[in-house]
C-alpha cells in the first residue's frame, strides 16, 4: 500500500505502486501498510495462492492485506484513516438485510487455475441495465508520448485523423481540454471525429477536494448536480465514454463515488475508465457500462521513470498472474516510437522490442484500450505491425495458461472468435527458447511476430507440428506473437 496523500498532488493510494518478485513471506517491503488485492504467492513445490476480493460497492470498503506475520499471517484491513484527505470513515455502514464483499481464494499446483480464474465476476451480479450498448475496441491518445502541449485542436485533429488510418473505434482527449480546446470546439472536433468514424472519450478530474491534482476538468465528477449536467451535456455532444482521474483510496465514501459516477453515466449512454483508481472488484459485471482501470504501474511512468522503463518487460511478465487475473486493466502502451518522445529522438530511449509492444496488446486485457501509436508511426513503423494493430482483438472469448513463471517469463494464448493469439514476453537477461504446447493449433500454419538476435522485428509464417508443439526464442527484453 502506498502512503496515503503522498506521490503526486497528494493522490496516493492509486494501486501503481510495483511488485517485488518473490519476497519472502513475513517482510514487509513497502514499510508498515500493507499490500494491495491481489496477492500471489507460491507455497513452496506445491504450488500457488491468488488472494483477492470482489463485489464491493457503495455498500461497503475495500480492503487489502496486512503486513505478513513471520509465520506467514496476513490479515484483511480496512482503509487507512488519511485517505482521502481524511474525510470518511475507515469501516463500513451497513444496514440490515446487507451484503458483504467476497474475499477470495483462487489455488493451483500451476499458474493456470491463477490465470484463467473467473471467480472475479463468477459470484457477482449486474447492479443495472446498460442503457445504451457498449462499443469496445482500440483508441489513440495524443497525451501519453506528446503530452499537455498536445492538447491543441490542431493536435487532436491529426490524432483522429491517426485513429482513422490505423481503423480504431476511439481517440481519449485527456486534461486540460476544458480549458485549451473548450467545449464549443470540443464539440466541432468530436463532429470531425464522428464523420470519421471516431468515437471520443474524454477524461475528467474526479475531484474537488480529495487531493490537489490541478488538471482540468475539475468539479464537475464529484457531486451530483454537477455530474449530472455535465453528463447531460456529454450525451448531446455525441461523447461514447469518459477516463475519470486521481481517486485515492478504498474508503467506502469513495467506492460511493465511483458507482455513483458509473451509475450517471449508464443514464446518459457513457462508457467508464478509471486511473489513479483502485483494483476493480467484481465490477466488469456489477456496472455493464464500466470498461476499465488502471491500478498498475502503466504507460505514464514509461514516459517519466528511466527504472521503470528498465523494468518494463519484468512488470509485463508479472501482469498476467496477478493484476489482470483479477481484473480489467487499461495499461496505455504499445510504443512503436524509438524514444518516448514526440520528436522520436534522443530521450527516454524504449528499452524493449517491437515484438514485445505488440505482445502487450494481448497479455494486457482491457476491452478499451488505449494505444500509445503516434503519427509518425503511420510511415516509420513496419507496415505488418501496423497492420497487426488494425486487427487486434480487446475482447476474448477465451483465455489458457500456456506458460512462465512471473517476473520472469510468460506466454498466454486468447481466442477471439475462431482466432487464435498466443503472446510471450521474456524478462530474463539472456533469451530463452521454449517448446509450447498448442493443441488448438496443431497441424497450422500461423504467422509469427517475433525478434532475430539483433532484436529486429520480423514476421514469419511457420508451421506447428501435427502435435501442437512449436519451438521458438524469445530475446531479452523482447516478445512474440503468434496467431491464426
Amino acid at each position: 500500500m502506498m502512503t496515503p496523500m503522498t506521490g503526486f498532488a497528494r493522490t496516493a493510494p492509486s494501486y501503481e505502486s510495483g511488485y517485488e518478485a518473490d519476497a519472502p513471506m513475513g517482510r514487509a517491503t513497502r514499510g508498515t501498510l500493507g499490500y494491495v488485492f491481489p496477492g500471489l504467492f507460491r507455497v513452496g513445490d506445491d504450488g500457488w495462492v491468488l488472494l483477492s476480493e470482489t463485489g464491493v460497492s457503495s455498500l461497503y470498503c475495500a480492503s487489502h492485506l496486512s503486513d505478513g506475520t513471520a509465520d506467514g499471517l496476513y490479515t484483511v484491513e480496512y482503509p487507512n484513516p488519511a485517505e482521502n484527505n481524511g474525510f470518511g470513515s475507515t469501516g463500513a455502514q451497513l444496514g440490515l438485510p446487507g451484503v458483504t464483499p467476497w474475499r477470495t481464494i483462487t489455488v493451483g499446483q500451476t499458474l493456470k487455475p491463477i490465470v484463467e480464474t473467473t471467480i472475479p465476476y463468477d459470484v457477482v451480479d449486474p447492479l443495472y441495465p446498460l442503457s445504451r450498448p457498449n462499443q469496445y475496441g482500440r483508441s489513440t491518445w495524443s497525451w501519453i508520448v506528446w503530452q499537455d502541449a498536445s492538447m491543441n485542436f490542431e493536435d487532436q485533429l491529426t490524432v483522429i485523423d491517426l485513429a482513422a488510418a490505423l481503423d480504431f473505434e476511439f481517440i481519449l482527449m485527456d486534461a486540460f481540454w476544458d480549458s485549451a480546446i473548450g467545449k464549443e470546439r470540443m464539440e466541432e472536433l468530436i463532429r470531425y471525429a464522428e464523420s470519421r468514424g471516431v468515437g471520443v472519450f474524454l477524461w475528467y478530474n474526479s475531484n474537488g477536494i480529495a487531493n490537489d491534482a490541478p488538471q482540468g476538468p475539475k468539479n464537475k465528477m464529484n457531486t451530483s448536480v454537477a455530474r449530472k449536467a455535465e453528463m447531460k451535456w456529454l450525451q448531446q455532444a455525441g461523447v461514447k465514454g469518459l477516463k475519470v482521474d486521481f481517486f485515492a483510496g478504498d474508503k467506502q465514501e469513495t467506492m460511493r463515488l465511483y458507482e455513483d459516477i458509473l451509475v450517471d453515466a449508464n443514464e446518459h449512454g457513457l462508457m467508464i475508465v478509471f486511473h489513479g483508481a483502485t483494483l476493480p472488484r467484481g465490477w466488469e459485471r456489477m456496472y455493464p457500462n464500466y470498461v476499465g482501470s488502471e491500478a498498475v504501474v502503466a504507460s505514464e511512468m514509461l514516459i517519466f521513470s528511466e527504472g521503470v522503463r528498465q523494468q518494463e518487460a519484468f512488470n509485463a511478465t508479472l501482469h498476467p498472474f496477478i493484476r489482470n487475473a483479477a481484473g480489467i486493466m487499461e495499461f496505455g502502451g504499445v510504443f512503436l516510437n524509438k524514444y518516448l518522445v514526440k520528436s522520436n529522438e534522443e530521450r527516454n530511449a524504449r528499452l524493449t522490442t517491437d515484438a514485445f509492444q505488440l505482445a502487450t496488446a494481448v497479455l494486457f486485457q482491457n476491452p478499451v484500450q488505449m494505444f500509445a501509436l503516434t503519427p509518425n508511426n503511420l510511415t516509420d513503423a513496419p507496415a505488418f505491425e501496423l497492420d497487426f494493430m488494425r486487427q487486434v482483438p480487446t475482447t476474448w472469448d477465451e483465455t489458457l495458461f500456456i506458460d512462465g513463471y512471473p517476473g520472469k517469463y510468460t506466454v498466454i494464448a486468447r481466442r477471439h472468435g475462431t482466432t487464435w493469439y498466443v503472446a510471450g514476453a521474456n524478462a530474463e537477461a539472456q533469451a530463452k527458447t521454449l517448446t509450447l504446447n498448442l493443441p488448438m493449433l496443431a497441424g497450422e500454419t500461423v504467422s509469427l511476430y517475433n525478434d532475430d538476435k539483433n532484436r529486429n522485428t520480423l514476421l514469419q509464417s511457420t508451421p506447428v507440428k501435427a502435435n501442437g508443439e512449436i519451438t521458438l526464442a524469445i530475446q531479452p527484453n523482447g516478445g512474440f506473437v503468434l496467431t491464426k
